[in-house]
C-alpha cells in the first residue's frame, strides 16, 4: 500500500500528554518540537505528542489550523522545518513499510470516483505488499473477504467503487488498510460528505476496531463525535492547546482559547450544538474547505 499525496496565538498553561504510560516501545507515532511552514507562514509550531499502540487520538481545531499538515509530517509526507516525528519506532521520512499504516487521506474518496475497479479490488490492493513473488494467493483473498466482512461491506465486494457512496467509500479504504495488516489507521476528516446515519454507523466501526487493539490517529471537524469515540483529545491551532481525556477536555477552556471564541455552554454539552445541531455556526469545526492545507 502506498500513501497517496497528498495567526500566532500564544498559549498558556498548554496542557499535554507527551509521555506513554506503556514506554517507548509501545509508541507508534513520536512528534517532538515540530515546526513546519509553507513559504514564510508557519503551519504548525513546536508541537509535540505522542500515540502510544491502542491509543484512539481525535485532533481537532479550527479551519487552516494546520491539522491536515500535521498528520502528513507524522506519516514522513512533509519534512519538518525543525524537530522530528518518529512511525512505528522509524525516522518517518526514513520510513519504509507503509504496508504497516493505513492512510484514509481527506480526498481519498473525490479520487477514487473515476476508478472503474470494484471494492474488492481496491482492498486488494492492501495485500501487495505481502503477496510473494508479486502473486496474489487463496490466503490473500481470503483476508480481503475477512476484511470486507469487518466492515460491514463484504456483499458489496463486487460492485464498483464507483458506485458507493461517501461512507461506503471510506469503509472500503479502512478494509483495504486491514487487509495489509496495517498497525496504525490514520484518517483526515473522513466524515466530510457523509450522511448523518452513516456517519454514526462508521464511528461505530471505529470504536469497534480500537476495542480489537487497532490504533487509530483521527483528524475531525465533528467536535461532539471525537469527545464521545476518542479516548484522547488534542486540540490544535498551531500550537497545541490541550492533549488529553476528553472529560478534562470538556472541562477546560482550551476549545475557547484555540477557537479565539466563547462557544458557551459547553458544560454538560461539550460539542456545543445546541441550539445549532449541526454544529457549523460560524464554521467552528472548519467543516467549510477543510482543513486548507
Amino acid at each position: 500500500m502506498s500513501f497517496e499525496g497528498i495567526p500566532s496565538i500564544g498559549v498558556d498553561a498548554v496542557e499535554t500528554n507527551r509521555s506513554g504510560e506503556n514506554g517507548e516501545a509501545d509508541r507508534v507515532v513520536d512528534v517532538v518540537d515540530l515546526t513546519f511552514g509553507y513559504a514564510a507562514a508557519p503551519v504548525v509550531e513546536d508541537v509535540s505528542f505522542g500515540v502510544d499502540r491502542g491509543d484512539y487520538v481525535g485532533v481537532i481545531g479550527p479551519n487552516g489550523s494546520g491539522k491536515s499538515t500535521l498528520l502528513r509530517l507524522a506519516l514522513g509526507l512533509h519534512e519538518p522545518d525543525a524537530g522530528s516525528c518518529r512511525l512505528l519506532g522509524h525516522p518517518s521520512l526514513a520510513f519504509a513499510e507503509r504496508e504497516r499504516v493505513g492512510y484514509v487521506a481527506q480526498d481519498v474518496t473525490e479520487n477514487t470516483k473515476r476508478m472503474p475497479i470494484t471494492v474488492a479490488e481496491v482492498v486488494l490492493m492492501g495485500r501487495f505488499p505481502h503477496a510473494g513473488f508479486g502473486r496474489v494467493t487463496q490466503s490473500d483473498r481470503e483476508r480481503v473477504r475477512e476484511a470486507l466482512r469487518t466492515v460491514g461491506m463484504e456483499r458489496l465486494a463486487d460492485r464498483k467503487i464507483t458506485a458507493l457512496s461517501g461512507g461506503q467509500r471510506q469503509r472500503a479504504y479502512i478494509a483495504r488498510a486491514l487487509a495489509g495488516e496495517a498497525e496504525l489507521l490514520v484518517l483526515d476528516e473522513p466524515t466530510v460528505g457523509v450522511d448523518a446515519e452513516s456517519v454514526d454507523a462508521f464511528f461505530e466501526l471505529l470504536s469497534d476496531l480500537n476495542d480489537e487493539g487497532m490504533t487509530i490517529l483521527l483528524v475531525e471537524h465533528d467536535i461532539g463525535a471525537v469527545l464521545e469515540h476518542a479516548s484522547r483529545v488534542i486540540c490544535l491551532n498551531r500550537e497545541v492547546y490541550f492533549d488529553g481525556s476528553p472529560t478534562a477536555f470538556a472541562e477546560s477552556d482550551a476549545l475557547d482559547r484555540a477557537y479565539g471564541t466563547n462557544l458557551g455552554g459547553r458544560k454538560g454539552d461539550p460539542d456545543g450544538r445546541k441550539g445549532d445541531p449541526d454544529g457549523r455556526k460560524g464554521d467552528l469545526d472548519g467543516r467549510n474547505g477543510g482543513d486548507g492545507r
